[in-house]
């Protein structure tokens, strides 16, 4: 989930949906393959219209597409996070067939990410407005929550979701963010949510989160800093280093969800401007996947899904336009870790 001003959340709390809520508590014109050689000249990727899923609410005046992830049946499952109560808060997309119907709504949640567990086949969403992660049956049903409550003294504010392989969470939190102070933290929380313990802090306002290709680590994005940082992590999950791996030149645009390929290249969503920007693992920037310039009122790409074991990618993309899916071809196949959060 991105920063404003403008800000979507923002604007929510404006509108009165948070403050209630609270209250109440593609293809490029070259080779996609050359990009990803070693040493490759940084390109442009042309990302291609699928679908448009939302329209702007009048109730919020504005959608937000987040969190795409793909179902091992193959569906893709992306949330509105500013869809009021009683319209369709997750989404399940037929991209074969340019399809979409609604699976879930509720009258609370301001859902910012999702993501499959590897250890109960649940979907896993991240309630950035009360502290909250929740899960629902593949159907959309059967709501639980899954956590709730107080970190070290503080309450969460729960972006992205990366698993481990065992099934383990790990949570950006964006605490800080409104102040605009460094507060930010990833927390590890165990996957029957008995326990949640905080890894990093101080960090600016954290939004993606996303394992290596080898889950030898985290690569975590700083939003009001548009940087991108390394934590690399023990054999229990812990961190045991933490550096700036990645600074983006974002301009007026923003850091958003992180996804990684089966190459270990990383998707920078980026809020404030309709782009992907793709870097390797040692930083070097390979491309920039574009939406075209004719598209219209649509001003961020904030995340991406790979195609299990495919180059099909598939970003969300969000403006007063509307709510639209993009395509494009990926430079490496996709794995778990390319459900950008």
């Amino acid at each position: 989930m991105r920063r404003l001003p403008p800000r979507p959340l923002a604007v929510l709390a404006t509108a009165g949906l948070l403050a209630s809520a609270i209250a109440g508590c593609g293809t490029e014109s070259g080779a996609p393959g050359g990009l990803s050689a070693p040493g490759a000249t940084t390109g442009t990727i042309r990302a291609q219209k699928v679908m448009q899923l939302t329209r702007t609410h009048e109730e919020t005046g504005m959608t937000l597409l987040e969190g795409p992830a793909f179902h091992p049946d193959g569906g893709l499952f992306v949330v509105d996070v500013t869809a009021p109560p009683g319209k369709p808060k997750v989404l399940r997309v037929d991209v074969r067939r340019k399809t979409v119907r609604a699976v879930h709504t509720d009258g609370r949640g301001a859902y910012t990410s999702a993501q499959f567990s590897p250890y109960d086949g649940r979907l896993y969403l991240t309630d950035y407005a009360h502290g909250e992660i929740v899960s629902l049956a593949p159907d959309g049903g059967d709501r639980r929550t899954f956590f709730a409550g107080e970190v070290d003294g503080a309450r969460m504010n729960p972006d992205d979701i990366a698993f481990d392989e065992e099934g383990h969470l790990y949570v950006s939190d964006s605490r800080g963010l409104s102040e605009g102070a460094a507060h930010g933290r990833v927390v590890r929380i165990d996957r029957d949510g008995g326990k949640a313990t905080v890894l990093a802090d101080g960090l600016a306002a954290t939004n993606g989160v996303s394992f290596d290709e080898a889950y030898r680590g985290l690569w975590i994005s700083e939003l009001t800093e548009n940087r991108i940082s390394y934590l690399r992590l023990g054999e229990g999950g812990e961190v045991t280093s933490r550096h700036t791996a990645i600074r983006v030149d974002g301009g007026i645009a923003q850091t958003d969800s992180i996804a990684v390929d089966a190459d270990g290249n990383l998707y920078q969503g980026l809020h404030g401007r309709p782009a992907i920007v793709v870097y390797d693992r040692h930083g070097e920037r390979l491309a920039t996947v574009e939406v075209p310039a004719r598209a219209e009122g649509l001003d961020s790409a904030t995340n991406v899904a790979i195609t299990p074991g495919g180059t099909k990618a598939y970003m969300t993309v969000s403006g007063p336009g509307g709510g639209y899916l993009y395509t494009f071809d990926a430079l490496g196949k996709g794995t778990r870790q390319s459900n950008g959060g």
